[in-house]
Protein backbone atom coordinates (compact mmCIF):
# COMPACT_ATOMS: atom_id res chain seq x y z
CA UNK A 1 0.00 0.00 0.00
CA UNK A 2 1.19 3.02 -0.76
CA UNK A 3 0.24 6.41 0.98
CA UNK A 4 0.22 9.77 -0.25
CA UNK A 5 -0.02 13.12 1.38
CA UNK A 6 -3.75 13.09 3.28
CA UNK A 7 -4.99 10.21 1.00
CA UNK A 8 -4.58 6.63 1.31
CA UNK A 9 -4.47 4.29 -1.48
CA UNK A 10 -4.84 0.83 -2.25
CA UNK A 11 -3.10 -1.40 -5.14
CA UNK A 12 -5.67 -2.75 -7.78
CA UNK A 13 -6.50 -6.27 -7.29
CA UNK A 14 -9.14 -8.87 -8.95
CA UNK A 15 -10.26 -11.35 -6.13
CA UNK A 16 -13.53 -10.55 -4.32
CA UNK A 17 -13.96 -10.29 -1.18
CA UNK A 18 -15.46 -12.94 1.28
CA UNK A 19 -19.45 -12.93 1.94
CA UNK A 20 -18.79 -13.07 5.82
CA UNK A 21 -18.56 -9.05 7.08
CA UNK A 22 -15.40 -7.22 6.94
CA UNK A 23 -15.52 -7.00 11.16
CA UNK A 24 -15.80 -10.43 11.36
CA UNK A 25 -13.25 -11.63 8.94
CA UNK A 26 -10.96 -9.17 10.36
CA UNK A 27 -11.02 -10.51 13.65
CA UNK A 28 -7.77 -11.12 15.51
CA UNK A 29 -6.31 -14.23 15.20
CA UNK A 30 -3.14 -14.23 17.20
CA UNK A 31 -2.90 -11.78 20.45
CA UNK A 32 -0.37 -9.78 18.90
CA UNK A 33 -2.80 -8.63 15.95
CA UNK A 34 -5.47 -7.45 18.81
CA UNK A 35 -5.89 -3.99 18.76
CA UNK A 36 -5.96 -1.87 22.23
CA UNK A 37 -6.57 -3.50 25.42
CA UNK A 38 -3.25 -3.33 26.12
CA UNK A 39 -3.74 -3.13 29.75
CA UNK A 40 -5.21 -6.24 29.98
CA UNK A 41 -3.74 -8.20 26.75
CA UNK A 42 -0.13 -7.28 26.41
CA UNK A 43 2.83 -8.78 27.34
CA UNK A 44 3.01 -10.10 30.81
CA UNK A 45 -0.45 -9.24 31.57
CA UNK A 46 -2.41 -11.99 33.38
CA UNK A 47 -4.97 -12.79 30.89
CA UNK A 48 -2.55 -12.61 28.43
CA UNK A 49 -0.49 -15.00 30.52
CA UNK A 50 -3.64 -17.15 30.92
CA UNK A 51 -4.94 -17.23 27.60
CA UNK A 52 -1.49 -18.20 26.57
CA UNK A 53 -0.82 -20.72 28.91
CA UNK A 54 -4.80 -22.59 28.66
CA UNK A 55 -4.63 -22.14 31.95
CA UNK A 56 -7.62 -19.41 32.89
CA UNK A 57 -10.76 -20.04 34.79
CA UNK A 58 -14.62 -18.04 34.24
CA UNK A 59 -13.90 -14.74 32.59
CA UNK A 60 -16.55 -11.99 32.35
CA UNK A 61 -15.18 -9.50 29.60
CA UNK A 62 -17.24 -6.20 29.66
CA UNK A 63 -17.15 -2.91 27.93
CA UNK A 64 -18.95 -0.99 25.43
CA UNK A 65 -19.83 -2.91 21.57
CA UNK A 66 -16.82 -3.27 19.08
CA UNK A 67 -13.90 -3.16 21.39
CA UNK A 68 -13.17 -7.08 20.96
CA UNK A 69 -14.77 -9.01 23.28
CA UNK A 70 -16.51 -11.77 21.08
CA UNK A 71 -13.09 -11.42 19.12
CA UNK A 72 -11.12 -12.39 22.02
CA UNK A 73 -13.64 -15.56 22.88
CA UNK A 74 -13.18 -16.62 19.63
CA UNK A 75 -9.11 -16.82 19.67
CA UNK A 76 -9.28 -18.38 22.88
CA UNK A 77 -12.17 -21.02 21.13
CA UNK A 78 -9.47 -21.72 18.60
CA UNK A 79 -6.40 -21.73 20.52
CA UNK A 80 -7.59 -23.42 23.64
CA UNK A 81 -7.51 -27.23 24.09
CA UNK A 82 -11.12 -27.06 25.81
CA UNK A 83 -14.43 -28.02 24.02
CA UNK A 84 -16.04 -24.49 23.01
CA UNK A 85 -19.72 -23.72 23.09
CA UNK A 86 -21.25 -20.61 22.45
CA UNK A 87 -24.47 -19.33 23.23
CA UNK A 88 -26.63 -15.78 22.73
CA UNK A 89 -28.11 -15.21 25.50
CA UNK A 90 -30.92 -13.01 23.45
CA UNK A 91 -32.02 -16.58 21.88
CA UNK A 92 -30.45 -19.18 24.86
CA UNK A 93 -32.59 -20.41 27.25
CA UNK A 94 -32.51 -22.57 30.28
CA UNK A 95 -32.50 -25.72 28.06
CA UNK A 96 -29.88 -24.76 26.68
CA UNK A 97 -27.54 -24.05 29.64
CA UNK A 98 -28.31 -27.82 30.63
CA UNK A 99 -28.20 -29.64 27.40
CA UNK A 100 -24.59 -27.88 27.43
CA UNK A 101 -23.60 -28.79 31.28
CA UNK A 102 -24.90 -32.82 29.90
CA UNK A 103 -22.74 -32.58 26.85
CA UNK A 104 -19.92 -31.10 29.01
CA UNK A 105 -19.93 -34.24 31.57
CA UNK A 106 -19.50 -36.54 28.37
CA UNK A 107 -16.72 -34.79 27.20
CA UNK A 108 -14.72 -34.98 29.99
CA UNK A 109 -15.65 -38.48 30.46
CA UNK A 110 -14.42 -39.42 27.00
CA UNK A 111 -11.42 -37.62 25.97
CA UNK A 112 -10.75 -35.56 29.72
CA UNK A 113 -11.56 -32.32 27.73
CA UNK A 114 -13.17 -29.09 29.85
CA UNK A 115 -16.02 -27.07 28.26
CA UNK A 116 -15.57 -23.73 27.44
CA UNK A 117 -19.05 -22.09 27.22
CA UNK A 118 -19.10 -18.47 25.99
CA UNK A 119 -22.05 -16.29 26.42
CA UNK A 120 -22.47 -13.14 24.30
CA UNK A 121 -24.44 -10.56 25.84
CA UNK A 122 -24.99 -12.36 29.21
CA UNK A 123 -25.96 -9.37 30.69
CA UNK A 124 -29.50 -10.18 29.40
CA UNK A 125 -29.52 -13.66 31.13
CA UNK A 126 -32.36 -13.16 33.63
CA UNK A 127 -31.65 -14.05 36.50
CA UNK A 128 -33.38 -17.53 36.55
CA UNK A 129 -31.00 -18.59 33.52
CA UNK A 130 -27.77 -17.08 35.46
CA UNK A 131 -28.65 -19.20 38.80
CA UNK A 132 -28.87 -22.37 36.52
CA UNK A 133 -25.18 -21.89 35.18
CA UNK A 134 -23.75 -20.95 38.47
CA UNK A 135 -23.79 -24.82 39.96
CA UNK A 136 -21.93 -26.13 36.53
CA UNK A 137 -19.67 -23.22 36.81
CA UNK A 138 -18.41 -23.62 40.95
CA UNK A 139 -17.33 -27.40 40.62
CA UNK A 140 -15.55 -26.26 37.38
CA UNK A 141 -18.24 -28.52 34.80
CA UNK A 142 -18.34 -25.33 32.36
CA UNK A 143 -15.50 -22.60 32.16
CA UNK A 144 -18.03 -19.43 31.76
CA UNK A 145 -16.91 -16.90 29.19
CA UNK A 146 -19.44 -14.08 29.23
CA UNK A 147 -19.54 -11.01 27.31
CA UNK A 148 -21.06 -7.97 28.31
CA UNK A 149 -21.68 -4.26 27.63
CA UNK A 150 -23.03 -3.51 30.99
CA UNK A 151 -21.40 -3.81 34.50
CA UNK A 152 -20.95 -7.11 35.65
CA UNK A 153 -21.34 -6.03 39.36
CA UNK A 154 -25.23 -4.72 38.63
CA UNK A 155 -25.92 -7.15 35.25
CA UNK A 156 -24.75 -10.29 37.34
CA UNK A 157 -25.65 -12.26 39.95
CA UNK A 158 -22.79 -11.78 43.04
CA UNK A 159 -22.56 -15.70 43.07
CA UNK A 160 -22.18 -15.69 39.57
CA UNK A 161 -19.56 -12.55 38.98
CA UNK A 162 -17.53 -13.99 42.63
CA UNK A 163 -16.62 -16.83 40.46
CA UNK A 164 -15.45 -15.09 37.29
CA UNK A 165 -12.33 -12.95 36.92
CA UNK A 166 -13.39 -9.77 35.39
CA UNK A 167 -11.85 -7.43 32.87
CA UNK A 168 -12.77 -4.35 31.51
CA UNK A 169 -12.34 -3.39 27.84
CA UNK A 170 -12.01 -0.18 26.85
CA UNK A 171 -13.29 2.15 23.49
CA UNK A 172 -10.20 1.81 21.51
CA UNK A 173 -7.92 4.73 20.81
CA UNK A 174 -7.82 6.69 17.17
CA UNK A 175 -4.52 4.96 16.66
CA UNK A 176 -5.86 1.50 17.13
CA UNK A 177 -9.20 2.58 14.76
CA UNK A 178 -6.65 3.86 12.03
CA UNK A 179 -4.81 0.70 12.04
CA UNK A 180 -7.51 -1.53 12.10
CA UNK A 181 -8.48 0.59 8.97
CA UNK A 182 -5.22 0.25 7.15
CA UNK A 183 -5.09 -3.43 7.50
CA UNK A 184 -8.42 -4.01 6.16
CA UNK A 185 -7.39 -2.13 3.01
CA UNK A 186 -4.49 -3.92 2.75
CA UNK A 187 -5.38 -7.66 3.73
CA UNK A 188 -5.90 -9.77 0.27
CA UNK A 189 -6.83 -12.50 2.18
CA UNK A 190 -9.35 -11.21 4.81
CA UNK A 191 -9.50 -7.57 3.85
CA UNK A 192 -10.69 -5.61 0.94
CA UNK A 193 -7.11 -5.46 -0.78
CA UNK A 194 -8.28 -7.35 -3.59
CA UNK A 195 -10.23 -3.93 -4.73
CA UNK A 196 -8.90 -0.89 -5.70
CA UNK A 197 -9.53 1.53 -3.44
CA UNK A 198 -8.41 5.42 -2.81
CA UNK A 199 -9.16 6.31 0.66
CA UNK A 200 -9.00 10.01 1.34
CA UNK A 201 -7.68 11.82 4.88
CA UNK A 202 -10.59 13.49 5.68
CA UNK A 203 -12.77 10.49 5.21
CA UNK A 204 -10.81 8.12 7.43
CA UNK A 205 -10.69 10.91 9.89
CA UNK A 206 -13.82 11.29 9.76
CA UNK A 207 -14.75 7.46 10.13
CA UNK A 208 -12.10 7.40 12.91
CA UNK A 209 -13.64 10.09 15.02
CA UNK A 210 -17.64 9.18 14.35
CA UNK A 211 -17.10 5.29 15.57
CA UNK A 212 -15.95 6.36 19.01
CA UNK A 213 -13.87 3.34 19.99
CA UNK A 214 -15.63 1.45 17.99
CA UNK A 215 -14.03 -0.96 15.80
CA UNK A 216 -16.97 -2.80 14.22
CA UNK A 217 -18.72 0.19 13.33
CA UNK A 218 -15.45 2.09 11.75
CA UNK A 219 -14.92 -1.55 9.51
CA UNK A 220 -18.64 -1.75 8.93
CA UNK A 221 -18.73 1.67 7.23
CA UNK A 222 -15.50 1.17 5.32
CA UNK A 223 -16.88 -1.76 3.82
CA UNK A 224 -20.61 -0.41 3.00
CA UNK A 225 -18.70 2.43 1.69
CA UNK A 226 -16.61 0.32 -0.88
CA UNK A 227 -19.02 -1.89 -1.69
CA UNK A 228 -21.78 0.91 -2.58
CA UNK A 229 -19.17 3.11 -4.36
CA UNK A 230 -19.07 2.30 -8.51
CA UNK A 231 -15.53 2.74 -9.54
CA UNK A 232 -14.28 5.87 -11.33
CA UNK A 233 -12.55 5.56 -14.90
CA UNK A 234 -9.33 4.51 -13.27
CA UNK A 235 -10.96 1.03 -11.76
CA UNK A 236 -10.64 2.60 -8.48
CA UNK A 237 -13.21 3.39 -5.86
CA UNK A 238 -12.68 7.00 -4.83
CA UNK A 239 -13.93 7.12 -0.60
CA UNK A 240 -13.94 10.47 0.38
CA UNK A 241 -15.66 12.67 3.22
CA UNK A 242 -19.20 12.45 1.55
CA UNK A 243 -19.34 8.56 1.47
CA UNK A 244 -17.71 8.57 4.59
CA UNK A 245 -20.80 10.78 6.16
CA UNK A 246 -23.31 8.85 4.48
CA UNK A 247 -21.54 5.31 5.53
CA UNK A 248 -21.21 6.25 9.13
CA UNK A 249 -24.12 7.66 9.63
CA UNK A 250 -25.05 9.29 13.35
CA UNK A 251 -25.21 7.06 15.69
CA UNK A 252 -27.52 6.49 18.29
CA UNK A 253 -26.25 7.26 21.68
CA UNK A 254 -25.28 3.95 24.15
CA UNK A 255 -26.76 4.87 27.49
CA UNK A 256 -27.85 1.53 29.57
CA UNK A 257 -27.81 2.38 33.50
CA UNK A 258 -24.37 1.63 33.89
CA UNK A 259 -23.59 4.96 31.96
CA UNK A 260 -26.54 6.79 33.20
CA UNK A 261 -25.18 6.16 36.79
CA UNK A 262 -21.95 7.00 35.46
CA UNK A 263 -22.62 10.26 33.27
CA UNK A 264 -24.69 11.67 36.45
CA UNK A 265 -21.55 11.42 38.98
CA UNK A 266 -19.75 12.88 36.35
CA UNK A 267 -22.09 15.80 36.22
CA UNK A 268 -22.17 16.16 39.56
CA UNK A 269 -18.14 16.22 40.34
CA UNK A 270 -17.67 18.75 37.98
CA UNK A 271 -20.09 21.06 39.49
CA UNK A 272 -18.50 20.39 42.95
CA UNK A 273 -15.05 21.07 40.86
CA UNK A 274 -15.91 24.57 40.14
CA UNK A 275 -15.88 23.34 35.72
CA UNK A 276 -18.86 24.69 34.38
CA UNK A 277 -17.35 23.26 30.86
CA UNK A 278 -17.21 19.78 31.86
CA UNK A 279 -20.54 20.34 33.72
CA UNK A 280 -22.06 21.24 30.67
CA UNK A 281 -20.56 18.62 28.12
CA UNK A 282 -21.70 16.04 30.75
CA UNK A 283 -25.31 17.70 30.44
CA UNK A 284 -24.85 17.65 26.42
CA UNK A 285 -24.63 13.52 26.80
CA UNK A 286 -27.55 13.61 29.24
CA UNK A 287 -29.77 15.42 27.30
CA UNK A 288 -28.52 13.61 23.86
CA UNK A 289 -29.51 10.40 25.41
CA UNK A 290 -32.93 11.56 26.04
CA UNK A 291 -32.58 11.67 30.59
CA UNK A 292 -35.46 13.30 32.21
CA UNK A 293 -34.35 16.96 32.27
CA UNK A 294 -36.26 17.30 35.64
CA UNK A 295 -33.92 14.80 36.93
CA UNK A 296 -31.07 16.97 35.71
CA UNK A 297 -32.50 19.65 37.52
CA UNK A 298 -33.08 18.06 40.63
CA UNK A 299 -29.31 16.96 40.73
CA UNK A 300 -28.52 20.90 40.37
CA UNK A 301 -30.52 22.13 43.29
CA UNK A 302 -28.92 18.95 45.26
CA UNK A 303 -25.53 20.51 44.19
CA UNK A 304 -26.69 23.68 44.92
CA UNK A 305 -27.41 23.16 48.76
CA UNK A 306 -24.60 20.08 49.08
CA UNK A 307 -21.81 21.72 47.36
CA UNK A 308 -22.46 25.70 47.62
CA UNK A 309 -24.91 26.24 50.36
CA UNK A 310 -23.97 29.59 52.36
CA UNK A 311 -21.45 30.28 50.63
CA UNK A 312 -23.86 31.76 47.59
CA UNK A 313 -27.15 31.43 48.76
CA UNK A 314 -28.79 32.17 45.37
CA UNK A 315 -27.81 29.29 43.80
CA UNK A 316 -30.22 27.16 45.04
CA UNK A 317 -32.53 30.41 44.34
CA UNK A 318 -31.64 29.68 40.81
CA UNK A 319 -31.55 25.85 40.98
CA UNK A 320 -35.04 25.79 41.83
CA UNK A 321 -35.98 28.43 39.05
CA UNK A 322 -34.32 26.34 36.50
CA UNK A 323 -36.37 23.23 38.00
CA UNK A 324 -39.53 25.27 37.65
CA UNK A 325 -39.06 26.21 34.09
CA UNK A 326 -38.14 23.19 32.38
CA UNK A 327 -41.10 22.00 33.96
CA UNK A 328 -43.33 24.59 32.92
CA UNK A 329 -41.73 24.99 29.24
CA UNK A 330 -40.08 21.42 28.36
CA UNK A 331 -37.76 20.59 26.07
CA UNK A 332 -35.90 21.78 24.03
CA UNK A 333 -36.02 25.54 25.14
CA UNK A 334 -35.62 23.98 28.75
CA UNK A 335 -32.23 23.02 28.36
CA UNK A 336 -30.83 26.70 28.07
CA UNK A 337 -32.51 27.33 32.01
CA UNK A 338 -30.61 24.05 32.80
CA UNK A 339 -27.27 25.24 31.31
CA UNK A 340 -27.64 28.51 33.33
CA UNK A 341 -28.54 26.96 36.60
CA UNK A 342 -25.41 24.21 36.19
CA UNK A 343 -22.90 27.10 35.14
CA UNK A 344 -24.08 29.19 37.95
CA UNK A 345 -23.82 26.26 40.61
CA UNK A 346 -20.11 25.14 38.86
CA UNK A 347 -18.63 29.13 38.66
CA UNK A 348 -20.13 29.20 42.70
CA UNK A 349 -17.71 29.31 45.48
CA UNK A 350 -18.42 26.30 47.46
CA UNK A 351 -18.70 25.22 51.11
CA UNK A 352 -20.40 21.91 52.16
CA UNK A 353 -20.77 23.15 55.93
CA UNK A 354 -24.71 22.71 55.71
CA UNK A 355 -24.46 19.25 55.04
CA UNK A 356 -22.04 18.29 56.99
CA UNK A 357 -23.44 20.10 59.47
CA UNK A 358 -26.96 17.74 59.22
CA UNK A 359 -25.06 14.89 58.79
CA UNK A 360 -23.17 15.41 62.08
CA UNK A 361 -26.60 16.00 64.30
CA UNK A 362 -28.36 12.99 62.66
CA UNK A 363 -25.00 10.98 63.66
CA UNK A 364 -25.26 11.67 66.96
CA UNK A 365 -29.41 11.22 67.22
CA UNK A 366 -28.67 7.83 65.71
CA UNK A 367 -25.93 7.01 68.29
CA UNK A 368 -28.76 7.28 71.21
CA UNK A 369 -27.81 10.84 72.05
CA UNK A 370 -31.09 12.31 71.68
CA UNK A 371 -31.76 15.29 73.77
CA UNK A 372 -34.74 16.61 75.95
CA UNK A 373 -36.12 19.84 74.62
CA UNK A 374 -35.69 22.47 77.55
CA UNK A 375 -38.91 24.00 78.66
CA UNK A 376 -38.81 27.73 77.96
CA UNK A 377 -38.36 26.42 74.17
CA UNK A 378 -41.24 24.25 74.12
CA UNK A 379 -44.64 24.82 72.72
CA UNK A 380 -46.53 27.20 75.16
CA UNK A 381 -49.62 28.34 72.58
CA UNK A 382 -52.17 26.14 74.28
CA UNK A 383 -54.42 26.26 77.02
CA UNK A 384 -52.78 24.80 80.25
CA UNK A 385 -49.22 24.93 79.25
CA UNK A 386 -48.06 27.80 81.33
CA UNK A 387 -49.15 25.56 83.98
CA UNK A 388 -46.89 22.75 82.58
CA UNK A 389 -44.02 25.97 83.06
CA UNK A 390 -43.88 25.43 78.72
CA UNK A 391 -42.38 28.42 77.88
CA UNK A 392 -41.56 29.72 81.03
CA UNK A 393 -37.82 32.29 81.36
CA UNK A 394 -38.16 32.31 76.98
CA UNK A 395 -36.28 35.48 75.48
CA UNK A 396 -38.28 36.92 72.31
CA UNK A 397 -35.25 38.18 70.27
CA UNK A 398 -37.02 40.97 68.57
CA UNK A 399 -37.57 42.58 72.03
CA UNK A 400 -33.67 43.15 72.80
CA UNK A 401 -31.29 45.47 70.74
CA UNK A 402 -30.15 43.82 67.38
CA UNK A 403 -32.83 41.29 67.85
CA UNK A 404 -30.81 38.89 69.66
CA UNK A 405 -30.41 37.82 73.25
CA UNK A 406 -28.44 34.92 74.96
CA UNK A 407 -30.14 32.40 75.50
CA UNK A 408 -29.72 28.65 75.60
CA UNK A 409 -31.45 26.44 72.23
CA UNK A 410 -30.08 23.23 73.57
CA UNK A 411 -29.90 21.75 76.96
CA UNK A 412 -26.16 20.57 76.05
CA UNK A 413 -23.33 22.78 73.70
CA UNK A 414 -23.12 21.32 70.12
CA UNK A 415 -20.89 22.72 67.37
CA UNK A 416 -22.59 21.41 64.17
CA UNK A 417 -22.19 24.18 61.71
CA UNK A 418 -19.04 25.65 60.80
CA UNK A 419 -19.07 28.46 58.46
CA UNK A 420 -15.82 28.15 55.55
CA UNK A 421 -14.24 31.37 54.52
CA UNK A 422 -16.18 30.88 51.07
CA UNK A 423 -18.11 33.64 49.54
CA UNK A 424 -21.07 35.11 51.62
CA UNK A 425 -19.87 32.10 54.26
CA UNK A 426 -17.47 34.40 55.81
CA UNK A 427 -20.10 36.96 56.16
CA UNK A 428 -22.04 34.21 58.17
CA UNK A 429 -18.85 33.22 60.25
CA UNK A 430 -18.21 36.67 60.85
CA UNK A 431 -21.61 37.56 62.32
CA UNK A 432 -21.97 34.04 64.18
CA UNK A 433 -18.78 34.88 66.07
CA UNK A 434 -19.86 38.74 66.95
CA UNK A 435 -23.02 36.89 68.73
CA UNK A 436 -21.35 34.37 70.53
CA UNK A 437 -19.37 36.62 72.01
CA UNK A 438 -22.11 39.21 72.51
CA UNK A 439 -23.91 36.49 74.04
CA UNK A 440 -20.26 35.75 76.54
CA UNK A 441 -20.44 39.40 77.60
CA UNK A 442 -24.11 39.34 78.42
CA UNK A 443 -23.65 36.13 80.48
CA UNK A 444 -21.26 37.47 82.82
Amino acid sequence: MALKKHVHTLPLQSAEPAEAPLAWRMRPRELAEFAGQEHILGPGKLLRRAIEADRFMSLILYGPPGVGKTALAHLIAEKSRAHFVSLNAVTAGVADIRKVAQEAVEVRALSGRRTVLFIDEIHRFTRVQQDALLPDVERGAITLIGASTQNPFFAIIPALSSRSQIFEFKPLGHEHVRSLILRALADKERGLGNRPVTLTEDALELIIAQSNGDARRALNALELGVLSTPAGPDGAVLYDLSTAEESIQKRALAYDEDEHYDTISAFIKSMRGSDPDAALYWMAKMIYAGEDPLFIARRIAIAASEDVGNADPRALVVATAAYQTVERIGMPEGMIPLAQAAVYVAAAPKSNASYLGIKAALHDIEQGDVLAVPDHLKDAHYQGAQRLGRGKGYKYPHDFPGHHVAQDYLPQKREYYRPTEQGEEKRIKERLAGLKKKSQEERQ
